[in-house]
């Protein structure tokens, strides 16, 4: 799991963000796997690409899930940067013969029409372009609810996370099952 702080538990205890709840419920279904979280909070795709080559030498995984991008967003940066940083990760872990699985994010309406589109069109691109798994936005169900969030508005609760683990399984699942 390669993410940002909506998958590195920020603001709330350990153990009770949908990663962990991930892990939990595999447990549940007796499947024998170790996720590894590998994220961390403020990160960018840039980050997450300077990161990649070391971890996949490192933990050799079968499944790389990557939840990136919102900071960029959050940052204004160029969708063109952080749609190749993506592109370049899937493709690492693709040569490291890992099934990826896209995570995407889209930004609030302050960003601008023109911006948002461009933002949320780059995961469909990509999950289209590079024939990868795609969750098409990490946060729906509960991004439309202020209450789900904390003091920051930017950070789900732990409340939350379950929502999160729902709307990344149906995605997750038949990869792991592969």
């Amino acid at each position: 799991m390669v993410g940002d702080s909506l998958s590195a538990e920020y603001g709330i205890a350990r153990g009770s963000g949908w990663v962990a709840l991930l892990e939990q419920k595999l447990r549940a279904q007796h499947v024998d796997a170790r996720i590894v979280n590998a994220s961390i909070s403020g990160d960018t795709t840039s980050g997450g690409r300077a990161r990649l080559p070391a971890l996949l030498q490192q933990h050799k995984p079968a499944l790389v899930v990557l939840e990136l991008g919102a900071n960029d967003g959050l940052r204004g940066l160029p969708v063109p940067a952080a749609e190749d940083n993506l592109r370049s990760m899937i493709a690492l872990a693709q040569k490291n013969q890992a099934k990826v699985l896209l995570v995407g994010m889209r930004m609030p309406p302050n960003y601008g029409r023109a911006y948002t589109d461009r933002f949320a069109n780059m995961y469909k691109q990509l999950s289209t372009e590079l024939k990868v798994p795609l969750v098409p936005f990490m946060l729906e169900g509960v991004a439309q609810e202020p209450a789900n969030f904390q003091a920051d508005r930017l950070h789900p609760l732990a409340t939350a996370h379950p929502i999160i683990l729902n709307n990344i399984w149906p995605q997750f699942a038949p990869l792991v099952k592969e």
